[in-house]
C-alpha cells in the first residue's frame, strides 16, 4: 500500500481502495493511523481483553485441591454445590462441567458399577483362585 503510493503507481485513495480490496475509508484509516504512529502501529495487532473466567485465582485452586483428594466430588451436581455454598460463587452447571473437566483435567471419584446380585464369598473365591 505505501510502496504504490510512494511510488506513483496509485494517485488516490480510491484507486488504492480497488486494488486491495477495501473500503475508502479503511485505506483512510489506515494512512492516519501509519501517519500518527508510524509503520509499528499500522502492523501492531491488538486482541480482545475477552471474558472473564467465572471461576479464578484461589477459588479455582481450592477447587483444584479438593479434586485431588481421595474422597473427592462424586458428581458435578455436587461440585456445583459447593461451589455455592463454600465459594459463594454462583455458576451454571454447563461452567463447572467445563471447568472441572477441561481447563482441570479432572475425573470425578466414583467407583464402577457392581451387581446387588453379587455373592461376597464367590467374589472372594474368584480372587484367590483366578489371581
Amino acid at each position: 500500500m505505501l510502496y504504490w503510493l510512494k511510488s506513483g503507481q496509485v494517485s488516490s485513495r480510491r484507486k488504492l481502495a480497488e486494488r486491495l480490496g477495501h473500503d475508502e475509508a479503511t485505506i483512510t484509516r489506515w494512512l492516519r493511523k501509519c501517519k500518527d504512529e508510524g509503520l509499528r502501529g499500522l502492523l501492531e495487532l491488538k486482541h480482545a481483553p475477552g471474558k472473564v473466567p467465572s471461576i479464578s485465582g484461589k477459588d479455582l485452586e481450592r477447587l483444584k485441591k479438593r479434586l485431588q483428594e481421595p474422597s473427592g466430588f462424586q458428581s458435578y451436581g455436587q461440585i456445583h454445590q459447593w461451589l455455592k455454598s463454600e465459594l459463594g460463587l454462583a455458576v451454571a452447571y454447563k461452567t463447572v462441567y467445563e471447568v472441572v473437566r477441561n481447563r482441570l483435567g479432572a475425573k470425578l471419584k466414583v467407583p464402577r458399577p457392581q451387581s446387588t446380585k453379587q455373592h461376597p464369598e464367590s467374589l472372594s473365591h474368584l480372587k484367590k483362585n483366578c489371581l
